[in-house]
């Protein structure tokens, strides 16, 4: 099958690490080892992943110099794009050749098509980057024009739009790779967001769920199957009570009827369901949310909650 895989933050970082190359590069490798599985198995396989920790590191860094000037968001995205790829890319070389297996992987700088009328980009809402005291961010509004908004008492944080995707831009390449067997790595955190102008493509400060952009990146590869890999090895229904529940298999219909009721985080697992729905529900065969360790069990339908489509 042609799989689509989006790696949750966990796979890059694990939660109480401080972020270091060497902390990143052997959590990649781990998840790396389960993803040279299924290539071996010869599936066709297309990588995506976030970069919120690595994003608020590089502005987190940015704000520190009084000297170098700060880059744009979509810059700060394309930055992660590489090194998270280089990552992914190093540790697939080593798993391949521990392997001996004859598979190339390859890293591609993904712009998403996003609408510069999106209602998000009237109400930003997506925290990026690190907290700071109100002076520092009354300061980023009046001279920058940002947003910026207090957070539960633990500071003040830049929130920025976070529109829906449109289109992988460079879908085509991607689709060529493919063909030639190769592995890809792309629309890495989401993707970088650009508009269309009258004088062509420009990127914009906003975020894109990594989770939308992998649905888009799925559809537009025409992937057999989407892969949400998270902490957890399912959804949850009535979470934290004592009538929580993990579902396995369900249809479209039962798990929108649990959307709904509110039964998922909307900054959390929300976005992970609806992105899974609308891609069994625009033609897709199956889509699983499960735990990185899960995974090679997703693909054979013995793990993880599964939705599938009419065409499974």
């Amino acid at each position: 099958m042609r799989l689509t895989i989006a790696l949750g933050g966990n796979a890059i970082l694990k939660p109480g690490q401080k972020g270091r190359a060497s902390e990143q590069l052997a959590n990649v490798y781990q998840s790396c080892q389960q993803i040279g599985e299924l290539a071996a198995a010869g599936h066709e396989i297309v990588i995506t992943h976030g970069n919120g920790p690595q994003v608020g590191n590089i502005l987190l860094q940015q704000a520190s110099s009084q000297e170098i000037p700060a880059l744009p968001l979509d810059f700060c995205g394309a930055q992660t794009q590489g090194f998270i790829g280089y990552m992914i890319q190093n540790s697939l070389l080593n798993v391949f050749r521990d392997k001996n297996i004859n598979i190339h992987s390859t890293s591609v700088v993904t712009q998403v098509l996003v609408d510069e009328d999106d209602s998000a980009f009237k109400q930003p809402s997506k925290p990026v980057g690190p907290f700071f005291d109100q002076e520092h961010a009354l300061k980023q509004e009046s001279e920058k024009g940002e947003k910026w908004v207090e957070d539960s008492g633990r500071g003040w944080r830049r929130v920025v739009p976070s529109p829906e995707p449109l289109k992988i831009m460079e879908k085509e390449l991607i689709n060529d790779l493919i063909e030639k067997k190769r592995l890809v790595i792309a629309a890495g955190g989401g993707g970088i967001p650009v508009v269309e102008t009258e004088a062509g493509f420009k990127g914009i400060e906003a975020v894109i769920d990594k989770d939308r952009a992998g649905c888009i990146l799925a559809q537009n590869t025409n992937s057999d199957f989407f892969l949400i890999l998270t902490d957890v090895d399912n959804v949850m229904i009535n979470y934290g009570t004592a009538e929580e529940k993990a579902l396995k298999e369900v249809s479209i219909s039962e798990i929108e009827k649990h959307l709904a009721e509110g039964q998922f985080g909307k900054g959390s697992m929300a976005p992970k369901v609806e992105s899974a729905v609308k891609f069994v529900r625009e033609g897709g065969r199956k889509a699983v949310i499960t735990s990185l360790d899960k995974v090679r069990a997703a693909v054979r339908g013995e793990a993880g909650t599964i939705i599938r489509g009419n065409n499974s």
